[in-house]
């Protein structure tokens, strides 16, 4: 039995982690194959049986989950963005989710066949849409100006205000009369609106009040904040069902636009957390599933499916929008993107258990139906949202781009040959005499600091997806890759090799750097050197005529590739642990000695 159980929970983890790295790998929305692994680990394979592994517990465990992903999510919103879109989201999270709601329950009843209560409560679910879709998406969108901001803020409160409409929803179904029902309603939104903030305000306080006076050792300050959210979201939903949500995205809220303290640690923890917690979560409530739920995949749950995109959502984000300040594209681009998450999973099916419980027949299709919901939704946004986000132009260029920290001469020189190529380039550089010359060459370059604290407000990153930190300093270039790390990713992440000296624990630890160029050798000193004596930077196309070992034979072992631009442009770096071994069709940038320039004709 023991080792049932282990086989169980070992495999939430590794269908979870595995979905989640395919989908990095292909550029696929993570939680359609963490809905599929999930499928396959429980009612095809029947590996994972989630209410035997967990029992009573399971239900809880996934709230207390969602309430860690939400709080998470809170911590991602910045008063600030609210300054130029606050009315819009207003209209989003107000209009368009009674709007929804309303649509969906007219749909679900007349085009399903799903009972009246039923079908309103399935609505008031649908309503959501989440963090655990929504931020994925929009890394991988990249949206320009306010829009990302705005789909980001919809996404994330909406997600506590459609668990308590759900709610509010049920008690008013199970009340038994329209007066009890309306009075419970109207009590519910009172208490969840008013303990939910208090609690919310208060657990941010408190940690606030530990960190700022150091009551609380570093090593026990994440744990620390995670209890405060389980204990606000546990205090808040004994006074109101699932006010708990809204409590800890407030505290996150708060957490994020507090001044007293820093807290980026907290934030790091909870990122790796979320991913852990949706990567179970999925695998969990997807494994739920049944063949015979799964029957219940009808044509007309996917006309209903056909409607929430095409109809409900347009609708309600064009009646949303009237008056704003919002372009066209930008209108197109909102109502083309509501993917369902976690939260509609978890809450259909608790209620669908709850619902049944209490006498209402054939409730059993709403788990099945609100699953369709989250598959097509995911699929068909997931997809399409990147490309209709380009046709639209509201999303930035492909980040192939580089980032130079540095602009002397010879830095200038790869940028200059970069940008003929196609590739987005900005510098950086506190030297004024460098950021002209580069301005005069048609390169965005900046007068700042690398390190500097308001360096991103400053500097356009549109198209730019990765850094070359190419000072003279190894320090200064070690800290801008830390800098950049959570903007742009390690992977992407390049800095010159330090001057190795005699004592190898000088060694920079690889947690604390970038990914070093082109080779141990190729330090700043020794660039410098190069240039100086005349190297200059050259492409190369590489042919079958003229392929790498005819490159090397004619430019010499001092030649140093730099760079490889595959034939679908991908832009390819030198590094000491990955040199570049450039195939027919592709075009390679090194940097040659002008001698062997010369000899080459």
């Amino acid at each position: 039995m023991s080792e049932h159980l282990l086989l169980g929970l070992g495999s939430i983890i590794v269908f979870g982690i595995a979905a989640q790295w395919i989908a990095w790998r292909l550029h696929l929305p993570a939680i359609l194959l963490l809905l599929v692994f999930g499928v396959i680990a429980g009612p095809v394979t029947g590996i994972l049986h989630p209410d035997k592994v967990f029992g009573d517990l399971l239900f809880p465990l996934v709230s207390f989950s969602v309430a860690i992903i939400l709080f998470e999510g809170g911590l991602s919103l910045h008063l600030s963005d609210l300054r130029h879109v606050g009315h819009i989201v207003r209209n989003l999270t107000t209009i368009t989710i009674a709007l929804t709601w309303m649509m969906a329950t007219a749909f679900a009843y007349y085009v399903v066949g799903i009972q009246l209560a039923p079908a309103i409560l399935l609505g008031a679910i649908l309503v959501v849409s989440g963090p655990t879709v929504i931020i994925p998406l929009l890394r991988q969108i990249r949206p320009v100006g306010n829009i990302g901001s705005i789909v980001k803020w919809e996404g994330i409160v909406n997600d506590p205000i459609g668990a308590i409409l759900a709610v509010l929803v049920f008690q008013f179904i199970v009340a038994g009369g329209l007066r009890e029902g309306t009075a419970v309603a109207i009590l519910g939104i009172i208490k969840a609106m008013v303990f939910g903030s208090i609690i919310g305000v208060a657990g941010a306080a408190i940690i606030v009040l530990l960190l700022k006076r150091y009551l609380v050792p570093d090593f026990l300050q994440n744990a620390v904040a995670l209890m405060m959210v389980v204990v606000g979201y546990g205090a808040s939903n004994a006074i109101q069902a699932e006010s708990g949500l809204l409590a800890v995205t407030v505290m996150g809220f708060v957490l994020a636009n507090q001044k007293y303290v820093s807290i980026r640690h907290i934030t790091e923890f909870k990122e790796t957390l979320r991913v852990l917690l949706i990567s179970s979560l999925f695998i969990i409530l997807a494994a739920r599933l049944t063949f015979d739920q799964l029957s219940l995949f009808s044509v007309a749950n996917w006309v209903f499916v056909a409607l929430l995109i095409l109809v409900v959502r347009p609708a309600a984000v064009i009646a949303s929008t009237i008056g704003t300040n919002l372009k066209w594209n930008e209108r197109l681009f909102l109502s083309w993107i509501a993917p369902r998450g976690i939260v509609a999973a978890a809450v259909a099916s608790v209620f669908a258990i709850r619902l049944t419980e209490t006498g209402f027949p054939n409730c059993g299709c709403l788990v099945p139906l609100t699953f369709q919901v989250i598959i097509g939704t995911v699929a068909v946004y997931g997809i399409t949202a990147p490309y209709v986000a380009r046709w639209l132009k509201v999303a930035q260029p492909d980040p192939k781009g580089v980032l130079f920290a540095g602009a002397q001469p010879w830095a200038r020189a790869i940028a200059k040959l970069l940008r003929e190529e196609g590739f987005e380039t900005a510098m950086v550089d506190t030297n004024w005499n460098n950021v002209t010359a580069a301005r005069k060459d048609g390169c965005r370059a900046y007068y700042s600091n690398i390190l500097s604290e308001n360096l991103l407000f400053d500097v356009q990153l549109d198209g730019i997806g990765k850094l070359l930190a190419l000072t003279p300093n190894d320090e200064v270039n070690s800290l801008a890759a830390l800098r950049f790390v959570d903007i742009l990713g390690r992977q992407e992440i390049y800095q010159l090799p330090p001057v190795r000296k005699s004592n190898s624990r000088d060694a920079m630890p690889r947690r604390l750097r970038g990914r070093y160029l082109i080779n141990e050798d190729a330090t700043f000193a020794a660039l410098e050197q190069r240039f100086r004596e005349g190297a200059v930077v050259k492409k190369t196309l590489i042919t079958n005529e003229f392929d790498y070992d005819d490159f090397k034979a004619r430019y010499g072992d001092t030649a140093l590739p730099l760079f490889v631009i595959t034939e679908s442009d991908e832009l390819r770096i030198a590094t000491v642990a990955d040199p570049l071994e450039p195939k027919r069709g592709q075009t390679l940038i090194s940097i040659v000695d002008p001698v062997n320039v010369t000899k080459s004709g």
